[in-house]
């Protein structure tokens, strides 16, 4: 096919275009799954678990496998992985229009994420097989942007699509979107593969993977059985032995996985941080708020994406801001003022009752995705330019695997942390495993699931409504301190030094 295309449909922009709109989708899928989840309760039932599902499985699959996924690219070949991905994932999306329970929802979710994965990881590889250095950063600047636009218009693309045609066309949009990319991208890449690549670390990917899977499960029972269940104990200290033998095994692997020794740079410990802390002050809110908008203040799904809106725009601008300032001012300092501003807004949208209209949640919003876009924009540059250049290829993998999985982790444990603070606030009509599970429900947005175990009074919906606010504010105080904790620690790692390269930052902008 790619002899057979006329010259303009071939070159390394037509690369570039087949893997951002790759890129396009992904962030789509993911914040498109939020806000259809409680369409789909209301379609297809299923328990508050079985519902989070729908977004932990995407996040656990896409995390869990972009490392391996970035080994297998170099073997296999980057244009197969990333065709591969791409199909995959378009046929899961077409299963999800046809899906008739929640759990195959989720299982085909799960499968989602792991074509994630490789789409992403094949396509980034490939396009660094395109360019020349000085219009790699243009690239993947604007790999960067596409990635900021589907997180910005993603919910409100959705919520009127789901207004409109039902819960399925989000997921028909993201796969009619990925087969374009398909097809642009097997007609105008070419083939690459790493000639010394050894095969893949599978005792590190069985057992990374394996300890991802543990942990999220934990948390994700952890908000329907509670902390001191054995059975979520059980799945924690599982975990933790996990990423016990992982390391063990690292260490001894001639060609690791992971190569732990880049833990040995402070300031690249430092880099790490940057991503965990803009999901527990970002990420997490881009389903949480849909969640509670949707199915706790009753707003139409139009609707919560216009706010959503606010939350996620900044992302198209402030990264390119935060490079510019980089000529006057260290990487360090410029990121952790945005999450201090970033915990600003958290504390700010604590006080905003749950069913506040208007500009009341707008403001809060718009200060929260500025701040958090001010390191969003620098990571990506930071996380090759504080190691040896040789060594910058498993540090860019260290770095996405670090971003994705976070997120997942984070949202499990946010939802949990949710649950746990909803549970004291319930009326007294409800003790024992009823109120643990109208804890989750009402931290999954379903507040009706949550009103059926109460007894038919006047104002038990209010009730709850207050329940959840209290509730939502207590974890905007954590979320900020998260933040505002992971500001203190990146102005310590992310110091300047003689002859550091902190500017360079600027040369790949998110």
């Amino acid at each position: 096919m790619h002899r057979v295309l006329p010259a303009a449909w071939r070159g390394p922009w037509m690369v570039l275009a087949s893997v951002c709109l790759a890129a396009l989708v992904l962030p789509l899928s993911f914040s498109g799954g939020a806000v259809a989840t409680p369409a789909i309760g209301r379609a297809l039932g299923g328990s508050a678990t079985s519902l989070g599902w729908i977004t932990n499985a995407f996040m656990l699959g896409f995390g869990s496998c972009l490392m391996a996924a970035g080994a297998l690219a170099d073997q296999w070949g980057r244009k197969r992985l990333f065709l591969l991905g791409l199909s995959t994932f378009c046929l899961a999306g077409l299963a999800l229009v046809l899906a008739r329970s929640v759990w195959q929802i989720d299982l085909l979710r799960a499968l989602q994420g792991v074509a994630a994965a490789a789409t992403l990881a094949g396509g980034t590889a490939a396009l660094a097989q395109e360019f020349a250095p000085a219009q790699r950063a243009q690239a993947f600047s604007l790999l960067g942007t596409t990635f900021g636009t589907g997180l910005a218009f993603g919910p409100l693309l959705t919520g009127w699509l789901i207004e409109q045609a039902g819960w399925q066309a989000g997921f028909a949009l993201c796969a009619g979107l990925g087969l374009v990319a398909l097809l642009v991208g097997m007609g105008a890449m070419r083939e690459s593969r790493d000639p010394q690549a050894q095969g893949l670390d599978w005792p590190g990917a069985l057992l990374f993977t394996s300890m991802l899977a543990l942990l999220t499960l934990g948390m994700v029972q952890a908000a329907a059985l509670g902390w001191r269940s054995p059975q979520v104990i059980a799945l924690l200290l599982a975990s933790i032995a996990a990423l016990l033998l992982f390391i063990a095994v690292e260490r001894r692997v001639a060609r690791p996985m992971l190569d732990l020794s880049l833990f040995r740079y402070p300031r690249f410990i430092g880099v790490q941080v940057l991503p965990i802390a803009t999901c527990y002050c970002y990420v997490v809110l881009l389903v949480l708020l849909p969640l509670q908008l949707i199915g706790i203040a009753g707003y139409s799904e139009v609707a919560a994406g216009w706010w959503m809106l606010a939350l996620s725009a900044p992302m198209l601008v402030v990264p390119l801001a935060a490079a510019w300032l980089t000529r006057w001012f260290h990487a360090g300092p410029i990121s952790a003022a945005g999450l201090l501003i970033a915990a600003g807004g958290l504390v700010w949208l604590a006080q905003v009752p749950v069913d506040a209209g208007g500009m009341a949640r707008v403001l809060p919003l718009l200060l929260i995705g500025c701040g958090a876009g001010l390191p969003w924009g620098l990571m990506d540059g930071l996380s090759v330019s504080l190691v040896p250049r040789e060594r910058a290829g498993m540090a860019t993998g260290i770095f996405s695997t670090v971003r994705v999985a976070g997120e997942g982790i984070a949202l499990a444990m946010v939802t949990a942390l949710l649950a746990g603070l909803i549970s004291p606030h319930l009326p007294a009509a409800l003790d024992g495993a009823s109120l643990q599970t109208a804890a989750q429900q009402l931290a999954m947005g379903e507040l009706r699931q949550a009103l059926a175990r109460l007894p038919a009074q006047p104002g038990a919906a209010a009730d709850l409504q207050k329940a959840y606010g209290q509730a939502f504010a207590q974890l905007m105080y954590v979320l900020a301190a998260i933040a505002t904790v992971s500001a203190l620690v990146v102005l310590g790692l992310l110091r300047p030094a003689s002859g550091d390269a902190l500017q360079v930052a600027a040369a790949s902008p998110q």
